[in-house]
């Protein structure tokens, strides 16, 4: 038996035990109580208000991964965006997670992987900067790719195997495949490039940065002699000056003016290669991605760096992971190759959202390219706040698209300011608010045992995906699964562990 096996036969396992009120039937389920029958009775809603809303309530499905005993009521909550797309209960594959720190978001997350492990999706972490998915993704025999140390890097205008994808498309015949795949290579690598650029300078490039980028990678792109492409190949091309470049930059036929009209640009190049992003996007190649596993980036030796280079790291890796799924999956329309089910998993969303204005717009156009390849996508911050919180009402507007888009929402504790903003994305009832509300409370001190008692809403979250009342659940480690979710090892205790 696999290890994602396993784990997930011993969470049910130790859900079941959790919810002994609950009846299992079928092979090997085991004994349960018998539950009595109830009479139905109807009547008007004058006659019986004292009774209304009926107590009786639909049960939750038991597809997907299990996620945790149900509370307040009985049995088993069960659900992912993957499993619940393809059973049609959501039109998306998409899942937001919210929640404050400490709670259990990563240990969620976590469990929905190990799920997909056990049911065939490869999981994608395109940025694990604590790290909290390092070592389930080894566990599970997923590759981990390092970035930031030992000299290793990640080459932001790497599209991914996109040459070889094109020549086998071409050799079948699939001319138009083999161009679209290339055109889309080229927005996502000039859409991370413009996203470098904003981050670092904290401005956006301009419409002619923009003109001249544009065509610098396409002269580029036409010598296919020298190889994977480099920050310094484009600097380099810009400089060189050629024709299609200077007319692009309404250079008018001067050399001068043209130097003067791409000065800023340069300079903004010049920073990625030799400034303090230098050490990570001078790299020649990343290290290629795998599309027969999960896959996790590891990024934590940067924990300690500017926010900045943060960011661009997680933007750089989503971008790499995006276009390497993307090509997978090209590749097997056209039959050229298995098909594979995705779970991208984006975590630390709030790092790259604050950085500058009009990042969002950039985040949006990564994702926008992804919605038609067939993966589900994860993504996790600590409140909707971090969407509200931005400078721009336009940014504001854009980020708030993100939760309203995300088919499935997993709500940990929540703080007071976070009400209006969920409220503002899917009705939420007074008691489903008071739930989440009482999740927030700290530890209280037991006297006998002269010790704290468990944190009230550790391991607690709630399911929402329409104004339906959503469904709370206790997340229970299997004996494996507290081995991988040791989140304060460095503190000798694990304060991440959920009974």
């Amino acid at each position: 038996m696999s290890l994602a096996s396993a784990l997930v036969e011993r969470a049910c396992g130790r859900q079941r035990a959790a919810g002994r009120e609950s009846v299992y039937t079928g092979r090997g389920s085991g004994q349960g109580p018998g539950v009595p029958p109830v009479r139905l009775w109807r009547g008007t809603t004058q006659q019986v208000c004292g009774l209304w809303p009926l107590s009786q309530s639909a049960e939750a499905p038991m597809i997907g991964a299990p996620l945790g005993a149900m509370i307040g009521g009985s049995g088993m909550v069960c659900g992912d965006h993957i499993t619940w797309f393809k059973q049609g209960l959501i039109t998306s594959p998409s899942a937001l997670v919210l929640g404050l720190n400490g709670y259990g978001k990563s240990s969620l997350v976590r469990r929905v992987m190990t799920y997909h492990a056990y049911s065939g999706t490869h999981t994608m972490v395109l940025g694990d900067i604590k790290p909290d998915y390092v070592d389930l993704v080894r566990a599970l025999g997923g590759q981990v790719i390092e970035i930031g140390r030992d000299g290793e890097g990640i080459n932001p205008l790497d599209a991914g195997n996109v040459g070889d994808a094109a020549a086998r498309l071409r050799a079948a015949g699939l001319d138009q495949a083999a161009a679209d795949v290339l055109y889309q290579a080229h927005e996502r690598r000039k859409t991370m490039l413009f996203s470098l650029i904003q981050i670092s300078r904290g401005s956006a490039p301009t419409n002619l940065e923009e003109l001249v980028v544009d065509e610098a990678l396409r002269v580029m792109d036409i010598d296919s002699s020298r190889g994977q492409a480099t920050l310094g190949d484009l600097l380099g091309i810009i400089r060189n000056a050629p024709a299609s470049v200077m007319e692009v930059a309404m250079a008018r036929g001067s050399r001068s003016r043209y130097q003067e009209r791409t000065e800023d640009l340069e300079i903004a190049l010049m920073a990625l290669l030799r400034g303090r992003m230098g050490s990570i996007f001078s790299a020649p190649t990343t290290t290629p991605m795998r599309i027969d596993r999960s896959v996790v980036f590891d990024v934590s030796a940067l924990e300690q760096a500017n926010k900045d280079l943060q960011a661009a790291v997680l933007l750089s890796t989503w971008s790499y992971g995006f276009a390497t799924i993307a090509l997978s999956q090209s590749l097997a329309d056209a039959g050229l190759l298995a098909r594979r089910s995705y779970n991208l998993v984006m975590d630390e969303l709030w790092r790259i959202l604050g950085t500058s204005s009009g990042m969002v717009d950039r985040i949006n156009s990564l994702t926008r390219l992804n919605r038609t390849v067939g993966c589900g996508q994860m993504m996790i911050t600590h409140s909707l706040t971090d969407f509200t919180a931005l400078a721009s009402e336009r940014d504001r507007a854009q980020a708030r698209t993100f939760a309203e888009k995300a088919n499935m929402l997993y709500l940990g504790a929540i703080s007071d300011r976070e009400i209006d903003a969920l409220r503002g994305v899917k009705a939420f009832n007074d008691e489903e608010i008071a739930t989440l509300m009482s999740w927030n409370a700290s530890a209280a001190w037991d006297r006998w045992a002269k010790a704290p008692g468990p944190l009230p809403g550790l391991g607690k979250m709630m399911l929402k995906t329409s104004g339906a009342p959503g469904l709370a659940f206790q997340v229970r480690f299997a004996p494996d699964e507290e081995v991988l979710s040791d989140t304060s090892r460095r503190w000798g205790v694990n304060r991440g562990r959920v009974r």
